[in-house]
């Protein structure tokens, strides 16, 4: 699943923002205005997901899911609360789409002719070096 995809479905009414002092960049900023941005989102109470979708997120994203089955995500980077509220929005859109998409699976695949015979070529000359170092050969 696309991140674009998921901006369709109207998240913005269930996201709860709360701002706190950073550690990030800001001088003398840093110590007085606060642009940590810290974003919950309710997995359990959102009716954007299927159940199916919810159960995906809950395996895939556990470390992230407190015990109120919120989604927690954290941005701090940014000198602005402004910058940082979109970053944290833009980082929920990418792990929701991550934890949503479904990988493809392997197809096996068969050695070439070409990649045996030149196994068994570089086999012959390894086992033609050991024959010579052997006692008692002689070149």
């Amino acid at each position: 699943m696309e991140p674009d995809e998921l901006r369709k479905r109207n998240f913005g009414s269930e996201f709860i923002y709360s701002a706190s002092r950073s550690s990030g960049p800001g001088g003398q900023n840093v110590n007085k205005v606060s642009t940590k941005v810290e974003l919950r989102f309710c997995i359990e109470r959102t009716s954007l997901f299927t159940d199916y979708e919810k159960e995906i997120i809950y395996k895939k994203l556990k470390k992230k899911i407190n015990k109120e089955m919120e989604l927690v995500l954290v941005a701090q980077q940014g000198r602005t609360q402004l910058k940082n509220k979109l970053i944290v929005t833009e980082k929920f859109y990418e792990i929701i789409a991550k934890a949503l998409t479904i990988p493809e699976r392997r197809k096996p695949t068969r050695p070439t002719l070409s990649s045996k015979i030149k196994r068994l070529d570089d086999k012959k000359i390894r086992s033609n070096v050991k024959k010579l170092r052997k006692p008692g050969h002689i070149n």
